[in-house]
């Protein structure tokens, strides 16, 4: 494939409202260069302005989920300026996955190093292959992966995670899911039906439910309890009165299918 002559992220869309976004660098190993950066703000600002969208699932093409920054990119031009913009602006996508109001699984294969772990750590899901490969290995060539710290401490414990930051080590996919980084783990041949079996659930509940819990979910994560617990009983209440959950505990109480308007 010649990278140059493709884009940089490739999009699609199936009847159900579930986008994919497949990193499309293969030759680089997908990794975040300025262009693979742009390609997804456009692509995420474009799911986040469609009310129509259900879920997103980001994948990959060729042998590697994620290589993390451009290396050779980011040697071009050594000032404290561009690193500056170029590290803020990675951040600001990354928040922007965790700001839908939709959930977004990462599909993973192959390795997903230093920012490109971070991906799969600020996703909301993760299922990876049993072939995948995690690190966060910026410390191999002296520069210590201080974004990729930012999630991968809010995913596993303190201790494992800055083990892994001050190491560079890999870990495999089935560390990965015991430490807490990706929720399942499957052999290759069957890594797309996994993510399906996710994905099914997730579009069969209403969009308004999981729009307001994730936002909760993520609030409370950064609030005191006390203020956490009253934020979640205004989400609750507020969730309680959209149609689909008057609709859900009707249909719980006469012992039959909800009929969700979704």
């Amino acid at each position: 494939m010649n990278d140059t002559a493709s884009p940089f992220v490739l999009a699609t869309r199936d009847a159900r409202g579930v986008v994919t976004l497949t990193l499309n660098r293969p030759a680089s190993f997908n990794a975040l260069s300025e262009g693979m950066l742009g390609a997804l703000e456009q692509a995420i600002g474009d799911i986040a302005a469609d009310n129509g969208v259900r879920a997103v699932v980001i994948a990959a093409a060729g042998k590697a989920f994620c290589a993390g920054h451009d290396l050779k990119e980011m040697r071009a031009e050594p000032s404290l300026g561009y690193y500056q913009q170029l590290f803020e602006r990675c951040g600001a996508m990354m928040l922007s996955l965790q700001r839908l109001p939709v959930p977004v699984i990462a599909r993973v294969h192959g390795i997903a190093t230093a920012a490109g772990c971070q991906l799969v750590a600020v996703c909301d899901l993760a299922v990876a292959s049993s072939e995948a490969r995690f690190a966060v290995s910026g410390v191999n060539v002296g520069l210590f992966c201080a974004t990729p710290s930012v999630t991968l401490s809010r995913n596993l414990g303190r201790k494992e995670a800055f083990e892994m930051l001050v190491t560079g080590e890999f870990i495999s996919a089935q560390e990965a899911r015991e430490k807490g980084l990706v929720n399942r783990v499957a052999p290759p041949a069957e890594l797309d039906a996994a993510v399906e079996t996710l994905v099914a659930s997730i579009v069969a509940k209403p969009r308004t439910a999981l729009a307001l819990g994730k936002a909760l979910f993520y609030r409370q994560l950064e609030t005191a309890i006390e203020a956490a617990l009253v934020d979640a009983s205004q989400t609750m209440a507020c969730n309680m009165m959209d149609a689909s959950a008057l609709e859900g505990v009707q249909a719980f109480i006469e012992k039959r299918p909800p009929d969700w308007k979704r």
